[in-house]
């Protein structure tokens, strides 16, 4: 990475990036597009791919030497060398089912990883015009009426908490770990909004316990982190980075607490 670029401007760069890579999803949002089925059995369409495409040679023109490892390149067996430390991973369309379903609520995420911690983060969810970022501690922002706001994960409020969950993903083991906690009300949401409303002191909790990708989570993760909130795995340690085939165990996002 270039260190005459602070994370500011970075994050600044890669606002850009995934706003152009908004309007492209958007424009494949609009027509009668085609779904197709990966080795994974996950769902894929051309928005993705484009914007992954239009993602990966943009930050590599704006950071040559980091490795981006993005999951439509993975899928296809493109698995780059993180070895160095520091990498970019991308999630060109996060929550495709959401996409497909045109329920509006899906992203764009891309998150920069640095010895093993995700330290800059962008999520922008097109389709209702949401963005989030971050810059480092401290520095987590959102977009209202064209302009920076900087936001804060807030204390767990003294009647319970509010708890974000997956729309398309929940689980029996979730719904048993919710109960043993004070909750006072539990919302479906998808992608890595999740992490964002969170972040913004809108929602206290986001448990996960099935399987992830890195790609899933950097993003959100680096802006929760900015906010003062953190995400821990089951076992009560730091969510981490650059892990075997990327995938994480399950982890439960916090507010303050």
């Amino acid at each position: 990475m270039s260190r005459t670029l602070s994370h500011s401007a970075l994050a600044a760069a890669v606002r850009d990036i995934v706003l152009r890579a908004g309007e492209q999803i958007m424009t494949v949002y609009r027509t009668p597009f085609e779904v197709r089925t990966k080795a994974d059995r996950s769902p894929v369409t051309e928005a993705d791919e484009a914007a992954e495409r239009l993602i990966a040679a943009a930050l590599t023109k704006l950071s040559p030497s980091l490795p981006v490892v993005g999951e439509e390149g993975v899928a296809q067996g493109n698995i780059p060398d993180v070895s160095g430390g520091a990498f970019w991973l991308v999630d060109p369309l996060d929550g495709t089912k959401e996409f497909i379903s045109r329920n509006g609520e899906f992203t764009v995420n891309v998150g920069l990883i640095e010895n093993g911690r995700p330290t800059l983060g962008v999520v922008y969810a097109p389709a209702v015009d949401r963005l989030f970022w971050s810059e480092g501690p401290g520095r987590a922002f959102t977009q209202k009426d064209g302009k920076p706001v900087q936001i804060a994960a807030r204390n767990k409020p003294a009647d319970g908490y509010v708890v974000v969950a997956s729309r398309s993903h929940s689980s029996s083991d979730e719904d048993a770990y919710l109960k043993t906690l004070p909750v006072r009300s539990v919302t479906s949401a998808g992608s890595s909004l999740k992490f964002c409303l969170v972040a913004a002191g809108e929602a206290d909790l986001y448990p996960r316990f099935g399987t992830t990708n890195e790609w899933d989570t950097a993003a959100g993760h680096a802006i929760l982190n900015a906010a003062g909130g953190k995400v821990l795995t089951r076992e009560g340690g730091e969510l981490g980075y650059a892990k075997p085939i990327f995938k994480n165990p399950g982890y439960i996002a916090y507010g303050r607490t």
